[in-house]
């Protein structure tokens, strides 16, 4: 079991940059692949990122690709998503998950177990 927190959201001008942070509770967390989603009004929800236990594999989404970076910290149960030159379609409640299954079901939605509350990304034109 893990409780996931998000943290970092809010409002930014277009070509800005936001930090996302997830922290996680339990002793296992090193060992889930994690997810960042996002789900913007009347648009399904979408992968964004996602990250083997290690931090060696990742995985993004080509809509923000080159603009997105997804790391993680096993010693601090962390996860992140350094968002950079946003733009106003990456509006959205982002949300971090965390997969018991390997990496190569990083793009997997249904693979997720556990999920976090979410957090505001508005990005102004």
């Amino acid at each position: 079991q893990v409780q996931l927190a998000e943290s970092g959201g809010g409002l930014v001008q277009a070509g800005g940059s936001l930090r996302l942070s997830c922290a996680a509770s339990g002793r296992t967390f090193r060992s889930y692949t994690m997810g960042w989603f996002r789900q913007a009004p009347g648009k399904e929800r979408e992968l964004v990122a996602g990250i083997r236990w290690s931090g060696d594999s990742t995985y993004y989404a080509d809509s923000v690709k080159g603009r997105f970076t997804i790391s993680r910290d096993n010693a601090l149960n962390t996860v992140y998503l350094q968002m950079t030159s946003l733009k106003p379609e990456d509006t959205a409640v982002y949300y971090c998950a965390a997969s018991v299954y390997g990496f190569g079901r990083v793009s997997d939605g249904n693979s997720y177990s556990y999920w976090g509350q979410g957090t505001q990304v508005t990005v102004s034109s």
